[in-house]
């Protein structure tokens, strides 16, 4: 992880500098915030990777230049084969935003839905307590 938090932060550090160099030639205010804002992600993502590799503490094979790929093998994590809670939380969000252009109306329904989608997302995997009939 140690070469992931480097390229970020690198990546930030050069939008950074390019905003810079956009802003004293004579770009436009648009163009100076978004090149702003990407390198805010950047730096982000960067700090994100920087604080999770802390957080671990273990080398990963990228880190180490002679590892073989062989060392990279194993359990990933857990990702779900298939969730049709995606479908609702974006149908959501695409109501929000028009709700901008139809009526306020909408954007009380879309954040409701919203909310109810992405609660059902986060715990699609949860499992209830059972209760003991003892």
């Amino acid at each position: 992880m140690k070469v992931s938090w480097q390229l970020f932060t690198g990546l930030a550090l050069f939008y950074v500098l390019m905003t810079i160099v956009y802003w004293q030639v004579g770009g436009e205010p648009v163009g100076i915030g978004g090149m702003a804002l990407a390198s805010g992600l950047a730096g982000m993502v960067g700090f994100y990777v920087w604080f999770t590799q802390k957080r671990i503490g273990k080398t990963l094979p990228e880190d180490n230049l002679t590892a073989e790929i062989a060392d990279g093998a194993g359990d990933l994590g857990f990702y779900s084969p298939h969730s049709w809670w995606p479908l609702p939380v974006g149908l959501s969000a695409c109501a929000l935003s028009l709700s901008l252009v139809i009526g306020w109306w909408l954007s009380l329904i879309s954040v409701g839905a919203l909310i109810i989608s992405i609660i059902g997302m986060v715990t699609e995997y949860e499992k209830p307590l059972k209760a003991s009939t003892h």
